[in-house]
């Protein structure tokens, strides 16, 4: 027996799939539906991990956790939510759970996490309250969105440098906002400066400041965006945009954490977390010596990556209702929108991402003729969506028509039949789509890499050839 666990979840189901699989791994699991029970069982037996859920029917289950944690300060926590949204996850960093699964969740990765929690319980809590974190910027519960989250809350209290990739408009300063409004550098400032809106010329002096003199148009001394982000967060946007120069000094800084003034003869420590952002796909970039190899795995350090918002449609109601208050409070006419309404956006290509649905709000509510936005007015307001035969959901559905027709498979066989009929292409294309990286294209497919690895066996799929067919 490997320990003990003890899991609290008042959804019968998920208890038992989940009990079935810990005991499988090989661990005594006992259950709880409550705080009172979980208190209960933690006074009568030592356990070398525990799960909870978040919402119980006698409480939170993230806030009652800090007199768990003060008698059992090397018990590795990881919490389990259908609650789906940042605050969620840094609630979870906030009381150093070992983990962090939205719901649903993937089971093998789950029993994984318990195993190296069990490994790891010598690793002591650092209980940090509940906290209070009012409004958040990034919203959305998708699944899409929960790895964004999870990501945003791991590094918090720490000072890796974190590069944001996405379209635009998917948020990407959001998501650098939030890793510094709830990290430890909160107190200090936050500075942005886009690389791409300043003229390559001025880029150096804009970062690292200059003297007087150093250029024809320097009459004065000036500080630098590094000077003023000391003691906080520098982030730097459009970092693809970034000349060559600028990208020298720039690694340079990163390397000794000092940064020389135009012009300037003395070197000054700055002591800076850096978070940058790129809607450019940089490996062409450096193929073609156009961005530095070196400076990309400088801050490459943990990527971010934003969905666009075609792969985040489950969110596009709860974004439009947000976007909807904050015209309401910047000023225009409070809106309701019904249901009809949100389907007709929800069939929009958004290509413009978040930004273009914000815009398209606040349209609709200084347009609307009345106060609840219906489906006639979304299409009047915004005219009317490309041809349904034109969406990927169609030309899909039309493939498998086809498919049937040609070759339906015997009963009984179907689903699995159409499930390697479709994942044979789609899996050799990810792969050609990522070199042959079996990690990207897991984060692509959204699905585990073992999962993956384990598909691709079955299928007889070689991820070298896929990638050498790019």
């Amino acid at each position: 027996m490997k320990g003990a666990i003890l899991l609290v979840e008042d959804d019968a189901a998920i208890a038992t799939v989940v009990r079935a699989a810990l005991e499988d791994e090989g661990f005594a699991v006992d259950c709880s539906d409550s705080i009172a029970g979980r208190d209960r069982l933690l006074r009568t037996r030592v356990y070398a991990a525990m799960l909870t859920d978040v919402v119980l029917a006698d409480g939170d289950g993230i806030a009652s956790l800090s007199a768990v944690q003060a008698a059992h300060p090397h018990l590795p926590i990881i919490v389990l939510s259908a609650q789906n949204t940042l605050d969620t996850a840094i609630r979870a960093a906030d009381i150093s759970a070992f983990e962090y699964f939205p719901k649903p969740f993937d089971l093998e990765e789950l029993v994984r996490a318990v195993v190296q929690a069990v490994g790891a319980r010598n690793v002591a809590a650092d209980p940090q309250g509940e906290g209070t974190h009012g409004a958040l910027p990034l919203v959305g519960r998708s699944h899409a969105m929960q790895g964004v989250y999870r990501m945003i809350a791991r590094v918090l209290r720490n000072d890796l440098t974190v590069l944001i990739l996405g379209e635009s408009g998917t948020g990407k300063e959001l998501v650098a906002e939030a890793i510094h409004q709830f990290g430890h550098r909160k107190t200090g400032p936050f500075v942005a400066v886009n690389a791409a809106a300043i003229p390559h010329d001025l880029i150096e002096s804009e970062l690292f400041g200059h003297e007087r003199g150093a250029f024809t148009g320097a009459h004065a001394q000036a500080i630098g965006k590094f000077e003023q982000a000391n003691g906080g967060t520098l982030f730097l946007d459009e970092i693809g945009d970034m000349p060559a120069a600028a990208q020298t000094r720039l690694l340079r800084t990163l390397q000794s954490g000092r940064i020389r003034r135009v012009g300037g003869r003395h070197e000054i420590a700055v002591d800076v977390r850096i978070l940058a952002a790129t809607n450019r796909d940089l490996a062409p970039m450096i193929a073609a010596g156009t961005f530095r190899e070196d400076l990309f795995y400088r801050l490459n350090v943990v990527p971010i990556e934003l969905p666009p918002l075609r792969e985040r449609v489950d969110d596009i109601a709860a974004l439009t209702h947000h976007f909807l208050e904050q015209a309401a409070a910047d000023g225009l006419p409070r809106r309701r929108i019904d249901d009809a309404a949100i389907r007709a956006l929800e069939q929009r290509p958004w290509r413009g991402n978040v930004r273009e649905l914000r815009n398209a709000a606040y349209r609709l509510a200084l347009m609307a003729r009345k106060d609840a936005i219906d489906a006639d007015t979304v299409h009047a307001v915004l005219g009317r969506p490309e041809p349904a035969g034109t969406a990927p959901e169609a030309s899909f559905a039309q493939a498998v028509e086809a498919w049937l027709r040609a070759a339906a498979p015997p009963d009984g066989t179907l689903y699995g039949a159409a499930t390697a009929a479709l994942e044979r292409p789609l899996f050799s294309r990810v792969l050609e789509r990522t070199g042959g990286n079996q990690v990207q294209a897991a984060r692509m497919l959204g699905i585990n890499r073992n999962t993956l690895r384990k598909r691709l066996t079955e299928l007889g799929i070689d991820p070298d050839g896929a990638a050498a067919r790019r």
